[in-house]
């Protein structure tokens, strides 16, 4: 049961995400269904014993093989277009997080807020906190409220890194001397896990990214003590 859930996307946090798994599973059942089809016209041209070997051309199976591939990529690109507008759509953020890339370590700016910053760093193994995630976890959380619309600018300060959070369906590159931006909602409180997704160097994968996700309530007073 537990290899079977590591083969699956992780649990959906925000509403981009959960479109991002139904356009995984719709296309999925479209190769399932192309490859059935194609396995079994394999076998029964192996196992048919009608053979023309006189026959240069059949335009009524040309049209067929010319027209329903078009038609099936159709319904692949039409969703895909969609989602792609939809994840670059930027929907008057109540909150904008600023995430800068280093090597190592993340640092994160409130941009509504003075003073509001931090660096987080990977966690190190010899910690004695026995509930963190091995090379996952940080130092310190970078809390948001949920159900609000979450703007996050991203950039780095030497090489390329990438911002990405997979329950978040977030995935956005840091480059030197450029301000990417991205944007979510996340639909339920928790802690989401994430890591730089570019090869930065030597400790590339020991740069983590933890999101809590908390109350309106609870997020305004942790900023308030951050500010101070």
């Amino acid at each position: 049961m537990t290899t079977w859930a590591n083969m699956n996307l992780q649990d959906s946090a925000s509403p981009v995400m959960e479109q991002l798994i139904s356009f995984h599973d719709h296309t999925l059942m479209i190769i399932t269904m192309i490859i059935m089809v194609v396995a079994y016209v394999m076998v029964m041209l192996t196992l048919n014993k009608n053979i023309n070997r006189f026959m240069l051309e059949g335009q009524m199976i040309e049209v067929a093989w010319t027209i329903i591939p078009a038609v099936i990529l159709v319904f692949i690109a039409v969703p895909s277009l969609r989602l792609l507008y939809l994840m670059d759509e930027i929907h008057s953020p109540a909150l904008t997080l600023k995430a800068i890339g280093h090597q190592w370590y993340w640092s994160y700016e409130y941009s509504d807020f003075i003073k509001a910053e931090f660096d987080a760093y990977m966690t190190p193994q010899d910690s004695d906190e026995k509930n963190m995630f091995r090379l996952l976890d940080t130092d310190n959380h970078t809390s948001l409220p949920m159900n609000s619309f979450i703007r996050v600018i991203v950039t780095a300060a030497d090489v390329l890194h990438s911002w990405a959070v997979p329950s978040l369906g977030i995935k956005t590159d840091a480059t030197p001397g450029r301000l990417n931006q991205c944007s979510f909602l996340i639909n339920r409180p928790g802690l989401f896990y994430g890591q730089c997704s570019e090869i930065c160097g030597a400790n590339h994968s020991f740069m983590p990214i933890v999101i809590e996700s908390v109350s309106a309530n609870a997020f305004i007073n942790w900023v308030s003590n951050l500010s101070e």
